[in-house]
């Protein structure tokens, strides 16, 4: 019986710190992490969205990760997410780059981006939604505030939902092409109810902390 305690011990404590070291790696590589998603795609081959540990561990020491041999335990363990010794750098990225995790946000926070008067609890989170969020982040960041404007004058009723066609001309207008298929994974993970509706602000606190 007095292995059982060690063993949730060690299972959990990566999880648990997990939060804190990736707010540290977003510091180091906020100004990279494109380039590290596009060394992570050449290693992956079969294009699975995930890649052998040994490739992201030369990927963490290129990009100065900064990570004590404890901490690259905790990560590794953490996006192994299949439990196949492979790391899945599409969760790993969008933990550290995009903001979909539910948190408290700041007073500052909740007058820039109003949280919807009926939250809607999101779908799954899948490495094609992941991508598609990914390749948008740069430009979403680059206009937001006037996109939130166009967002807001489509809702006339004042429910903070836009309606898929409306939420992909918005974009269009802001230089942002989506295919298809992003189209359908951000509306399935923003949309689980299939009402063809999008909360912008939910989507666009993805992109912004």
């Amino acid at each position: 019986s007095s292995s059982c305690p060690q063993t949730t011990a060690t299972c959990s404590a990566p999880v648990l710190n997990c939060e804190i070291l990736e707010n540290k790696i977003r510091k180091n590589i906020q100004h990279s992490w494109r380039s590290i998603l596009k060394v992570c795609k050449e290693k992956d081959v079969s294009q699975m969205g995930e890649i052998p540990m040994s490739d992201f561990l030369d990927i963490a020491q290129k990009f100065n990760f900064d990570l004590s041999e404890g901490e690259t335990d905790q990560i590794t363990t953490k996006y192994d997410v299949k439990k196949n010794g492979r790391f899945a750098y599409y969760d790993f990225l969008q933990s550290c780059v995009l903001f979909l995790k539910p948190r408290e946000s700041s007073l500052l926070q909740r007058v820039i981006i109003q949280k919807p008067q009926k939250l809607l609890s999101p779908g799954p989170q899948t490495t094609s939604f992941f991508r598609a969020m990914l390749r948008i982040q740069p430009q979403i960041l680059h206009c937001w505030r006037p996109l939130k404007r166009t967002f807001k004058s489509y809702d006339e009723s004042h429910t903070g939902l836009i309606h898929i066609t409306d939420f992909t001309q918005v974009l269009r207008e802001y230089h942002t092409n989506i295919t298809e298929e992003e189209l359908f994974n951000i509306a399935e993970y923003y949309d689980k109810t299939l009402s063809s509706k999008i909360s912008y602000n939910d989507f666009l606190r993805a992109f912004i902390q």
